[in-house]
């Protein structure tokens, strides 16, 4: 073919100083263009086609004729360029799911909960004296059924999730025990994480937490006064204080794994800075995310435009800090950056947008296979029990279309492979279809997206050594 075009939905060109960088959207990587490169691609960007003759007499003078075929060559495997009239690659062709390496499941041992925040999504919360808790021979089913489902793992993640879990220690007890022993016997490890209100929290259940070497999550919403604007107990108390205090007694027992927090930013909270330093400074969490609700059941609590556009604008400000700091070979625990971080270094390439239905699926108190946790309780049809399995067919064709992204905005979406489509239950919130993309806010994740992007170019450039002593390590936590 004499003529070439650009792929333009397979590349996004960044400005880092004077460092001309190049996303490679299919691979999820990062390169740095020469000086050849960029010219090359400079004369696409002012001609949708270009002949090679006038490639080669454009740069002859500049660079050997071999330097310019192997340039040209290496880019069209790339598939950054192509020949006029072929087709080039955006995205893996449909897929046909057959498998499912199942490794977490994740227990909702008690739709009770002894807080009633405002804006929670769970559909089959309860007040704990009202709440249907699972029962042992329910989780253990559900043990086996992991087993039987995904057999030969060396390591399998249990997630104890509710309402509120600590409701029912009992079972937790009783299962981590049963995991410890049952998993031995097949030289497999269980790896168990929680996430809580810390309200229930103990010295006695923080030592066997400890030694049991759970990863615990702690939801709080940052200082006193935003805190105690949702998270209210059943009477409609704040619970700053107690939450505050637990958490303390909890970070100063030295843990074994790092305590992280989850902010849920609603309507009228959204000074993520002020939030972050509360947290992660004051309190002394290792790690603080932010989940942005904007398509919760209770519109009132959803994040307005203009909100959003806050919310974004103040995680760009926390990432320049969490630049200078990695600069300096320091982790500033924010925890937005730090998966970014990991996709971008790992070269993560998402054909979905989390392990939901594929390596992961929530169990209610009866038994049946949900998407995960949100989807627990939801008139969203489940995908079988824990005594009959998964219901393959009905799974493969939901995950299947989620893997379709012809006639999607996502298509040709520069972060497609990063995003993908976004959160299952924010397309069901929105849309009531969980297999839809989410589009409310590409504009805004492209641009953050965007930012990452200039963040990991100036660490690559100026400190690659931060990735291998705190953003490796982080897998293991």
């Amino acid at each position: 073919m004499d003529n070439l075009r650009l792929v333009r939905p397979n590349l996004h060109r960044v400005a880092v100083d004077r460092h001309d960088m190049l996303f490679h959207i299919p691979t999820s990587s990062l390169f740095e263009l020469d000086e050849l490169s960029g010219a090359l691609l400079d004369l696409f960007d002012e001609h949708d086609t270009v002949s090679r003759a006038s490639i080669q007499q454009r740069f002859n003078a500049r660079f050997r004729p071999a330097e310019l075929s192997e340039t040209i060559d290496d880019l069209k495997s790339l598939e950054i360029l192509c020949d006029e009239g072929t087709t080039a690659r955006l995205n893996l062709p449909p897929l046909s799911v057959r498998n499912f390496p199942l490794t977490t499941l994740v227990l909702n041992v008690n739709t009770g909960c002894n807080l009633s925040c405002t804006y929670c999504y769970k559909e089959d919360l309860a007040s704990p004296s009202d709440g249907l808790k699972m029962s042992y021979e329910t989780a253990v089913e559900s043990i086996e059924m992991l087993l039987r489902e995904s057999p030969g793992q060396k390591k399998y993640n249990i997630v104890f999730f509710g309402g509120e879990p600590l409701t029912h220690m009992p079972l937790i007890r009783k299962v981590v025990a049963y995991c410890e022993s049952r998993f031995a016997e097949l030289a497999a490890t269980p790896d168990f994480t929680l996430t809580t209100n810390a309200t229930l929290l103990s010295d006695q259940s923080i030592d066997w937490f400890n030694q049991h070497r759970f990863g615990l999550t702690v939801s709080m919403d940052g200082p006193r006064g935003l805190h105690d604007r949702n998270r209210l107990t059943v009477g409609g108390h704040g619970t700053y204080d107690i939450v505050s205090e637990k958490v303390k007694r909890l970070l100063a027992a030295g843990m074994s794994r790092p305590v992280g927090c989850r902010v849920t930013l609603t309507h009228g909270i959204t000074d993520v800075q002020a939030i972050f330093d509360h947290l992660y400074h004051d309190l002394g969490f290792h790690e603080v995310g932010f989940g942005p609700v904007t398509s919760g059941d209770i519109a009132a609590f959803n994040l307005r435009p203009e909100e959003l556009l806050q919310v974004f604008s103040g995680m760009k400000q926390l990432g320049q800090r969490y630049l200078q700091e990695a600069l300096e070979n320091r982790n500033l625990g924010f925890g937005n950056m730090h998966q970014l971080m990991t996709d971008l270094h790992e070269g993560n390439k998402k054909q979905l947008p989390c392990g939901a239905g594929v390596a992961l699926l929530a169990v209610d108190t009866e038994g049946g296979l949900n998407l995960c946790h949100r989807f627990t309780g939801s008139a969203l049809p489940r995908f079988g029990t824990v005594k009959t399995g998964i219901d393959k067919p009905r799974l493969a064709r939901f995950v299947e279309q989620r893997l379709d992204r012809s006639n999607t905005g996502c298509e040709t979406c520069r972060i497609r492979n990063l995003c993908s489509g976004g959160c299952y239950h924010e397309s069901y919130a929105k849309t009531g279809d969980p297999a839809l993309p989410t589009y409310h806010y590409c504009d805004l994740m492209r641009d953050w997206v965007d930012f990452g992007v200039q963040v990991y170019s100036r660490l690559m450039l100026e400190n690659p050594g931060f990735f291998e002593n705190h953003v490796l390590p982080r897998r293991s936590f």
